[in-house]
């Protein structure tokens, strides 16, 4: 388990992140039409994936916007924002703040996701929600950069995240 800490209260994630240099467990979420989408869909592009308890909180909020604001100039990556929250939440918010550059992704049926990430908090408050950690893979799938945020109210490192694909 890692530990992380939401206001300087520790609470514990489902695991450690996916190693980097190993392959990305597949994933099956659901888009905003309700429909699925799996890893493989997204075959031959970078992936960035930005995960985070719910995009109704400040921080999880400002990362999507700040991808958004990076992703506009990326050919060949996608940045992927995976919550709990419901499809009509993510679309709800994205449409509100004109966020067109980022895919928004849920996990509300099954949570697997989160326990294949080894994101999903195992206590606390937020218990069953994402930690806010990012994972970036390449075309192949393969693991090239990890953040497991340490504090839940922490912004993710962006120009990290952003670098591990150049």
């Amino acid at each position: 388990m890692a530990t992380i800490t939401l206001k300087g209260n520790t609470l514990q994630t489902a695991g450690e992140l996916p190693e980097i240099g190993s392959k990305a467990p597949d994933f099956e979420l659901v888009k905003k039409d309700l429909s699925t989408t799996t890893l493989k869909d997204f075959e031959g592009f970078n992936l960035i994936l930005n995960i985070f308890p719910s995009v109704d909180t400040g921080i999880c909020a400002a990362s999507v916007r700040e991808f958004n604001k990076q992703a506009a100039s990326l050919t060949d990556t996608k940045v992927v924002c995976i919550s709990r929250d419901l499809p009509f939440a993510q679309e709800r918010f994205c449409g509100a703040e004109g966020i067109e550059n980022v895919i928004n992704l849920s996990d509300f049926r099954t949570g697997q996701f989160g326990k294949d990430y080894k994101v999903e908090m195992t206590s606390g408050p937020l218990k069953a929600l994402h930690s806010r950690a990012i994972v970036v893979l390449d075309k192949e799938g393969t693991v090239r950069y990890t953040e497991q945020v340490p504090e839940i109210v922490q912004e993710p490192d962006y120009t990290a995240a952003l670098n591990a694909l150049k």
